[in-house]
């Protein structure tokens, strides 16, 4: 069974992370997606738009996949349906992804323990900007 990590280590996460590669970014500022990674620009973290339609979103140059970034990121956050979360843990896989954050809603136990299975990190089903918002 899936559980999350403590808040102290979701904590030690947040402050070693620098970049993160937002998939499902949307260029729509009324969108939950946009909202948040704007808020973690706002906090110094670099923002990587994932998705395929987008060339740009934030001022940062989009990527259709993880695959075609240029380096990992130090966290994959998800705003997906959950049934695209097995494919992406086999990009955060392929491109040795450490750290994944599946935003509140996105739930796919599976592939969360799939993925915690290949020694990467999972937070699930939390939002990555309330959090640093109340641990940090």
């Amino acid at each position: 069974m899936f559980t999350n990590p403590s808040h102290d280590e979701i904590r030690a996460l947040l402050k070693s992370v620098r970049t993160i590669a937002v998939v499902g970014l949307s260029d729509n500022p009324a969108r939950p997606s946009y909202r948040v990674a704007q808020a973690m620009m706002g906090l110094g973290y670099r923002i990587i738009p994932v998705r395929p339609a987008q060339t740009e979103v934030l001022g940062e140059k989009a990527y259709a996949q993880l695959t075609d970034l240029p380096e990992a990121p130090d966290l994959v956050d998800v705003f997906r349906n959950p049934d695209a979360v097995d494919g992406i843990v086999d990009q955060c896989i392929a491109i040795g992804a450490k750290r994944l954050w599946l935003q509140e809603g996105v739930v796919n136990e599976p592939a969360a323990l799939r993925a915690r299975a290949a020694d990467i990190t999972v937070i699930m089903d939390r939002c990555v900007w309330k959090d640093a918002h109340s641990l940090l």
